[in-house]
């Protein structure tokens, strides 16, 4: 068995620019052990995904919550497993470095920082109190034993605060106190991924997003390209789909369901047991 530490120096490995890491999400452990049988070579937790599929809101898990999870679905793969820790449960640095001291020993490789502040009045960290949240994360993840990955992420595009420019100029003071990866979510065009590319030395993590290709992204340079919530979204509205058909007297058509159930489960018990526990 691959264990955590050489799993970690793995996933830092596979962020080249140009050659993205295509970085699944799953929200569970069966979610997970698809993922991994398919073929994807790194999986991340998703907050929202794993939140709504335990009936919570996104943003409402606790840290024991994310982290227990995350640390299941790492120990369900063989695969290395970042975790999306929203801000790190924590507005204070200090807080922030906890958070990342207890996840470097979870089993996981690495976690994300996010400037948003949970408050509908204040979306985003001030700049300098940002800054050293990130610097707070970072320390405590070059204490770890392992080579755990901080990737910093800039949430004005999302909230619709500022431009790219505003993300670019986030980002690059992430990287600056030594985020390994940066992030700004809601770049829609290759052109912004681009210029995101080319104002950072850090490897950049680009959400997939509607008119982007993994090609396209390539070719802007991207060290990684995360799906974030949308693979459980994708199955989850099948399931709302398929719920609202039947309440309404239609065909008992299921979307993209196999016709046989022996068939599925087979193939579930093929992925359980292509994995090392």
């Amino acid at each position: 068995m691959v264990g955590v530490a050489e799993k970690a120096s793995l996933f830092r490995a596979l962020h080249v620019p140009g050659s993205p890491l295509l970085l699944a999400n799953p929200w569970d452990i069966g979610s997970a052990k698809i993922l991994e049988a398919v073929g994807f070579e790194a999986l991340a937790t998703t907050s929202a995904g794993f939140a709504n599929a335990i009936g919570k809101a996104d943003g409402t898990t606790t840290r024991d919550e994310a982290l227990t999870h995350a640390a299941a679905i790492a120990q369900a793969t063989s695969l290395p497993v970042f975790a999306d820790l929203e801000k790190c449960f924590a507005d204070d640095p200090e807080g922030v470095a906890d958070t990342v001291a207890l996840a470097a020993t979870s089993g996981i490789v690495g976690c994300s920082i996010e400037d948003a502040t949970g408050n509908p009045d204040q979306p985003l960290y001030d700049l300098d109190l940002a800054v050293d949240r990130v610097a707070a994360a970072v320390s405590a993840a070059e204490a770890a034993e392992i080579e755990f990955t901080i990737t910093a992420r800039s949430e004005n595009l999302l909230f619709g605060i500022g431009d790219v420019a505003m993300a670019i100029d986030r980002l690059q003071a992430y990287e600056s106190v030594g985020a390994h990866v940066v992030y700004a979510p809601g770049l829609a065009t290759a052109t912004d991924v681009v210029a995101v590319v080319e104002s950072v030395h850090a490897p950049v993590n680009v959400l997939a997003w509607p008119g982007l290709t993994v090609e396209m992204l390539a070719a802007a340079g991207a060290a990684r390209v995360s799906t974030g919530s949308r693979l459980f979204r994708s199955a989850y509205a099948s399931l709302i789909e398929d719920a609202h058909r039947l309440l309404a007297g239609g065909e008992f058509v299921f979307r993209n369901v196999p016709s046989e159930f022996a068939d599925f489960n087979r193939t579930m018990t093929e992925i359980d047991g292509s994995t090392t526990e």
